[in-house]
């Protein structure tokens, strides 16, 4: 089977690099909101036993989008525009595509692995925590993988 960790590592550097937010693999990144959270979910494998890593591999990740206050402006507080927008900004950074190659605006490279498909697994949309002045989104992504 194609090892999770290194395309983990890479997707949560592809979000990083492609939103310009801080990014934390299942726990709170060390910043204040906005921020992203990845967590590696779901995995099925087909074809021959898992020790075989010339098999492909689909893998579902859930990404929450954090908002919160803005700094500059006290009394402030997370809204549904700004949560709205993070997630926009990560369907972007996953699923956007070069009109004239077809090619992913944005790669995910990992050495021996070859990605077949981006897509929205589900979207189960936004819920908030008025305590904290905070409202998360959370979307999840399929992508099947193959040795390259």
């Amino acid at each position: 089977m194609i090892d999770r960790r290194p395309f983990t590592a890479a997707l949560a550097a592809l979000l990083a690099s492609a939103t310009s937010l801080p990014v934390g693999r299942g726990r709170m990144p060390d910043a204040k909101p906005p921020y992203l959270l990845l967590y590696s979910l779901d995995a099925v494998t087909s074809g021959a036993p898992l020790a075989d890593e010339s098999e492909d591999a689909s893998y579902v990740y859930q990404v929450t989008c954090v908002s919160g206050p803005d700094p500059t402006r006290p009394g402030s507080t997370g809204s549904v525009d700004q949560a709205e927008w993070l997630v926009d900004k990560v369907k972007r950074a996953v699923l956007a595509r070069d009109t004239g190659t077809g090619r992913w605006v944005s790669p995910i490279a990992v050495p021996g692995v070859s990605v077949m498909c981006r897509e929205v697994d589900v979207e189960p949309g936004g819920t908030n925590d008025p305590g904290d002045a905070i409202i998360s989104y959370v979307i999840r992504f399929r992508f099947d993988l193959t040795p390259a």
